[in-house]
């Protein structure tokens, strides 16, 4: 099982040798600068625009958004950036994705909030048709184009997409048309086990076999017992949600794969 860190990104750049010696995964969140009330928590920085940054830096981690929600954003831009951060990266990259919860936001931005999942699939499903064919078209009731060329093409056949969320609804929709499961906030393995159940149940209904996807789960307090746990479970990810220090990061990095990770840097 692998581990990675996923992260609020804070202002400021990492040591110039990167930290590719985790062997791991980085993951970024999307949240857009909107706050009704008083003042933002964090400072959230561009998802994409991140990972393109540790993409320069690093050679082996995978990277992944853990989410990017995508209702947000232009399914034809987003498409176009991902496929650049897979090439850039050499095939490292995972989308990972969620149909968003704040009407604020959705405000902001002008679009519909209601059948905010169903704009979500529509997206992923262009997305993929893009990054497919050479020259492509599609039609839906909230994205259509004709006969485009979106390039470049991704370095893997497709880029993997992981959809977020704990609920039933956002299960199903990875049982339907995800290429993995992001939970996050779980409190423990009992509740990574209880939705696991609940997406193999899922999976059947919709005719999947629940071993071709993958998955990636965040406990709220994580302890060492808990990998093998997981594991067992099929657990193909383990996010650990960590802050670095203001100093000693290669440090801080290096604890870290030392508790959770078989394999690491070599001399």
């Amino acid at each position: 099982m692998r581990a990675g860190s996923g992260r609020r990104v804070t202002i400021r750049p990492p040591p110039a040798n990167g930290c590719d010696h985790a062997h791991s995964a980085a993951r970024t969140g999307d949240r857009h600068r909107i706050a009704a009330r008083g003042p933002a928590a964090a400072d959230w920085l561009d998802p994409l625009l991140t990972l393109g940054f540790a993409a320069a830096c690093t050679t082996t981690i995978r990277l992944a958004t853990g989410v990017l929600l995508l209702p947000e954003h232009n399914p034809v831009v987003v498409a176009e950036q991902a496929a650049s951060l897979d090439r850039l990266s050499g095939g490292r990259f995972t989308l990972g994705v969620g149909i968003g919860w704040s009407r604020e936001e959705f405000a902001a931005l002008g679009v519909p909030f209601a059948r905010r999942a169903d704009r979500c699939a529509a997206y992923v499903a262009a997305m993929r048709t893009l990054w497919r064919d050479e020259i492509a078209s599609y039609t839906s009731e909230f994205v259509s184009f004709d006969a485009i060329r979106v390039n470049p093409k991704p370095d893997q056949p497709t880029i993997p997409v992981m959809l977020g969320g704990n609920s039933d609804p956002a299960l199903r929709r990875v049982a339907e048309w995800g290429d993995g499961w992001y939970g996050f906030g779980l409190d423990g393995v009992g509740a990574a086990a209880e939705r696991l159940d609940t997406l193999t149940r899922l999976c059947e209904e919709a005719g999947r076999d629940r071993g071709e996807l993958v998955i990636a789960v965040a406990l709220r307090s994580p302890t060492a017992a808990d990998r093998q746990a997981l594991a067992d479970l099929g657990v193909d990810e383990l996010v650990l949600v960590e802050s670095p220090p203001e100093t000693g990061v290669e440090a801080w990095v290096d604890q870290l794969a030392d508790q959770w990770l078989d394999r690491h840097r070599p001399e």
